[in-house]
């Protein structure tokens, strides 16, 4: 049965540059809350039950736009062109090569200094068989931030009465060029705010992952987790090597990686279940359904306490994570990585589902 609880609409407040920014508030039947915003596609609160029913937020953010413009480290949204690092802002196609902004160190990351996350889509209220949801749309001109080509994004939120979010991204182009969307929301299922997510139980359906050199780009090695902080095959806690010396942990002041999913081949595109965190004081429960051929495990860890939340409260390291879905880092400089390029006539079509329960 599909959710009844109609969509609220607000006013959330006027960017920067004088553009309106409307916030729309999905609700199930069983009572979860989405609230998302039509700047960045952002999820700014998702309220669930824990297990005696009582509901909190679980996702970090602000309560304001301007917060949103100026200090977010990527909260909630929707990011894109090119999800994650392509090293040293360049990548070649067809032989031509394009030069993007650097925006982080000497890489180019989540899609440049004004990537999907900065924009402000068009949105359309929708109901479907399976839940209420909201559409956004956006316009990527061809060149903007160095992409190429004329790129129609879409991506539609849709929220069900089983208590799944699911996200489903589309796009077209009308010139080749490289695509990968995902949702940076990060998460911590005591609440938000509540603090470290040491205790977190995660598992990821993963016997590889890769390996990142000194700028945390991938250094095209495909290793096995087996024997290392990295192998969450069996559930185990966060914190039981988050302060690993093993010297990828080092590089990446924790977890910041990205871990290859299992699949019957590289190709397949079935939506398989990649991560399930479990919280145990809450009973929270949260799985990740994917079609993408990896997920980027983030254990924010460059959270430094200068940033407060919506609850008030100083965000520090390790005080959240992000299970970002995705194609490889750096996958149009790596040929040996599943490729990410877009071609006219045909359409990127990748959906994640964040499905909720408790123990």
């Amino acid at each position: 049965m599909a959710a009844t609880t109609p969509i609220e609409k607000k006013r959330y407040g006027i960017t920067a540059e004088g553009i309106s920014v409307d916030e729309y508030t999905l609700t199930n039947n069983d009572g979860l809350i989405a609230t998302i915003i039509s700047y960045g596609g952002i999820i700014t609160s998702l309220r669930i039950p824990d297990r005696d029913g009582i509901l909190a937020n679980v996702v970090l953010g602000f309560d304001n736009l301007r917060d949103y413009e100026t200090k977010s480290p990527y909260f909630g949204c929707i990011v894109g062109r090119y999800a994650n690092r392509i090293a040293k802002g360049r990548f070649s196609l067809d032989g031509e090569e394009y030069v993007l902004p650097v925006n982080n160190g000497p890489n180019t990351l989540h899609g440049g200094s004004k990537g999907f996350d900065k924009r402000v889509w068009k949105t359309r209220q929708i109901t479907k068989s399976d839940g209420i949801g909201l559409e956004l749309t956006y316009h990527s001109a061809d060149g903007e931030e160095g992409f190429p080509g004329n790129l129609d994004a879409k991506v539609v939120y849709t929220l069900s009465d089983d208590n799944v979010l699911r996200i489903r991204y589309r796009a077209t182009t009308d010139k080749p060029t490289v695509v990968n969307m995902t949702n940076h929301s990060y998460f911590n299922l005591a609440g938000e705010g509540a603090g470290s997510i040491d205790n977190h139980i995660l598992t990821i359906d993963a016997d590889q992952y890769t390996p990142d050199d000194a700028d945390l780009i991938p250094t095209g090695e495909i290793a096995d987790v087996e024997g290392t902080p990295f192998d969450f095959r069996t559930p185990r806690a966060i914190g039981a090597e988050l302060r690993s010396n093993h010297p990828q942990m080092v590089i990446g002041r924790g977890y910041d990686h990205c871990w290859v999913l299992n699949r019957p081949a590289p190709t397949d595109r079935a939506l398989i279940m990649a991560a399930l965190v479990h919280e145990p004081r809450s009973g929270r429960m949260m799985e990740v359904w994917t079609t993408e051929p990896g997920i980027q495990f983030y254990s924010g860890n460059f959270l430094d306490g200068t940033i407060c939340g919506a609850s008030g409260r100083a965000y520090r390291q390790g005080d959240a994570l992000a299970l970002e879905t995705q194609h490889y880092p750096d996958s149009p400089n790596r040929p040996q990585f599943p490729s990410p390029v877009l071609r006219p006539g045909e359409v990127y079509d990748s959906t994640t589902e964040y499905r909720f329960s408790t123990d």
